[in-house]
């Protein structure tokens, strides 16, 4: 059983856009649930940290944005990459530490970027990504080309100066940017309460920054929450601070697997009654705006594409050792 999302009325999205919000969501979900595996047989090297129970965020948040708009990422941003425009073939590339991956095989889980389409990277950094977001803005303000940025930064990063500073800067300034902190309830082993005093959206508040938290499992009030911080962005009303209420329902990373900070029945209950795909499905559903038909003929159509990924990442070329220094330093 799963709580109902929001409602659409205001929203007015026709029905190609509210398909495609559960097919990026259920790509995502795919992608993660494959590269867990994938690094499980060792098959992928390095760090990965992956956000099975986030989707909504990425995919509400970039779906309300243009397309050249800016977003930087976190560790944990595959689903940004994906709500982003990337495709799942070059991810994997890109994992599998290959030639034909986003970095060319350098960036690994944690640090994929896709400019072409705005995405200036994920950051391993916590906070790292907020001063560059921040730097984004200021640059689409001062060339005058109507663009935004968003930072994704998780709820450890709250507690981290470059916020404040940043945040300072954007609200004086007037920067056409969306702070967007995706609070999972714990700072890698660390439950959010224990470290961080006061109301997250304070953070925002004290700078003069609107400020709101949303229900990070719900699509729908995402992409609605994102929508008008996006407006103001784009009317030259400076920043917008959103916190999105969400939860990861695996561990940290790949070495935390039995997730002692944090009960079994607690992942049970999020599993069951907010899952973000689960949720957005049976609402699709219940309001005609598609079949069960329909959406399983979608699940088996991106399931295959997750395959052919896989594949193609796996039939990549590794990059010529002789390029080791080339597109990691300036000439």
């Amino acid at each position: 059983m799963h709580s109902e999302v929001s409602t659409v009325a205001s929203l007015d999205l026709r029905k190609e856009k509210l398909l495609d919000l559960y097919s990026t969501m259920l790509t995502i979900r795919e992608f993660e649930e494959a590269a867990q595996d994938l690094y499980t047989r060792t098959l992928i090297p390095g760090m990965l940290h992956i956000s099975v129970g986030q989707e909504a965020v990425a995919v509400g948040v970039c779906a309300a944005i243009r397309e050249n708009d800016y977003i930087t990422s976190t560790h944990r941003g595959h689903g940004h990459c994906i709500a982003k425009g990337a495709d799942v073939g070059r991810m994997f590339a890109e994992l599998f530490g290959k030639a034909d991956g986003y970095c060319r095989g350098k960036g690994g889980s944690m640090h994929i970027a896709n400019p072409d389409v705005g995405n200036l990277g994920a950051n391993a950094i916590v906070g790292g990504s907020i001063p560059i977001a921040t730097g984004a803005a200021l640059s689409a303000q001062l060339r005058g080309m109507g663009q935004l940025a968003v930072c994704f930064f998780g709820d450890g990063a709250l507690n981290q100066g470059v916020l404040s500073e940043s945040m300072n800067y954007a609200a004086i300034w007037k920067l056409p940017i969306i702070y967007a902190c995706e609070n999972n309830g714990y700072g890698e082993y660390t439950a959010t309460n224990a470290v961080t005093a006061g109301n997250i959206i304070e953070r925002g508040e004290a700078f003069g920054v609107p400020s709101t938290a949303v229900d990070g499992m719900d699509v729908l009030e995402v992409y609605r929450a994102t929508l008008a911080a996006a407006e103001r962005a784009h009317a030259g009303d400076g920043p917008s601070f959103i916190s999105f209420q969400t939860y990861r329902y695996y561990g940290h990373g790949m070495s935390d697997r039995d997730r002692a900070y944090r009960t079994r029945d607690e992942e049970k209950e999020w599993r069951q009654l907010r899952d973000p795909v689960d949720r957005y499905a049976s609402w699709l559903i219940a309001n005609n705006h598609a079949s069960r038909e329909e959406l399983d003929r979608m699940e088996a159509g991106i399931k295959q594409q997750i395959l052919d990924g896989i594949e193609f990442g796996k039939a990549a070329p590794y990059p010529d050792p002789g390029e080791v220094t080339k597109h990691v330093y300036c000439d």
